[in-house]
């Protein structure tokens, strides 16, 4: 796994005093709490320290942003206990930088996104619960059944995948992740929203249940430290699948792209599902950065493995898919 400098701490984190009641009203939300930016951006260093990720999670910020930056590689299990794959397999990302404004201001109108949302203190980035494309302010109000990561199987048991990028993520929540967490308790926080307000778990961070009809369509609530704050739940829609807050333009946001072949510079094509699942998924890994998916298939034998190739960011592959026709293909690809 890739390590990155340590967090660049800016001091203890402010002790606040004072709370500001927080109004039912979007608007005044943002201008009614004491919680200023150097606050903020001391809260997203801390979170990360606290948690135990310092040593592969930097936090730098400037122009009113907090940037946690990553390789979005975890140092936990991945990929096991996957049935709906699209074989495709994690790798990690150059470096992913993902912005948190530290001024947040709570809108009233849910923003959707078909790529991540926020980022878990560990850098690993977080997505809504689905995996059909992005979704209308409508389907926020509907569970999208067909479309929900972990009712359809393609989620390991630690919340995650990967995914068109060959990119791992979460879907739900990150349990492995929180295993980990030397701080893990109902008032840590799990990560950080690209429009600045803090991911908590199941329970409000005093200890108390999150009760039915508490959180909002983004499963959020108002929060009287940071104005608003985001939950994990253990149902639909399981975390967050909407910004609340202002973003500014959604573009702007970090994504991972595809890989690249070294040969052709084309663009990797994207795996498919094989139809009703696999079986027996497993992911192994070994220190020289050498990893390999297996799985079986109507009882065939296939595979998915890469190791560093020499060149930075750049991976040599040997697979066997469904996707190809159990046709061994070899190659180098690069981030």
């Amino acid at each position: 796994m890739k390590h990155l400098s340590s967090v660049k701490s800016l001091g203890p984190l402010a002790v606040f005093l004072q709370s500001a009641a927080f109004s039912a009203i979007p608007a005044q939300a943002h201008e009614d709490k004491s919680h200023d930016a150097k606050a903020h951006c001391e809260a997203v260093m801390t979170s990360v320290e606290k948690a135990g990720f310092a040593d592969t999670v930097t936090v730098t910020c400037e122009d009113d942003r907090a940037i946690i930056s990553s390789d979005t590689y975890p140092a936990h299990e991945l990929m096991t206990g996957i049935v709906g794959t699209n074989e495709q397999v994690p790798l990690p990302a150059k470096k992913y930088d993902a912005p948190i404004p530290l001024k947040p201001v709570l809108g009233d109108t849910p923003q959707t996104r078909d790529a991540a949302l926020g980022v878990a203190v560990n850098g690993v980035p977080i997505f809504d619960y689905t995996g059909g494309g992005e979704m209308t302010e409508k389907d926020l109000h509907h569970h999208q059944t067909e479309h929900d990561t972990y009712l359809t199987q393609q989620l390991d048991i630690c919340g995650g995948h990967a995914g068109r990028g060959d990119d791992y993520h979460y879907h739900m929540k990150p349990v492995c992740m929180i295993a980990q967490m030397e701080n893990a308790g109902n008032d840590a926080i799990i990560g950080w929203a690209f429009d600045g307000f803090p991911i908590y778990g199941d329970n409000n961070p005093d200890g108390t249940p999150v009760v039915e009809g508490m959180l909002d369509v983004c499963n959020g609530q108002t929060d009287q430290t940071y104005g608003y704050r985001y939950h994990t739940s253990k149902h639909a829609p399981y975390i967050i699948q909407c910004l609340m807050g202002e973003v500014g333009d959604l573009r702007e946001l970090p994504r991972t792209a595809p890989l690249t072949s070294a040969a052709t510079g084309q663009t990797v094509e994207p795996g498919q599902p094989p139809a009703g699942g696999v079986e027996n998924l497993i992911f192994t890994q070994d220190k020289n950065g050498s990893r390999s998916m297996d799985y079986s298939y109507h009882g065939e034998d296939y595979y998915i493995r890469y190791s560093p190739s020499g060149t930075e960011n750049c991976y040599n592959f040997e697979t066997k898919t469904v996707t190809n026709d159990g046709e061994i293909q070899t190659g180098e690809f690069c981030r």
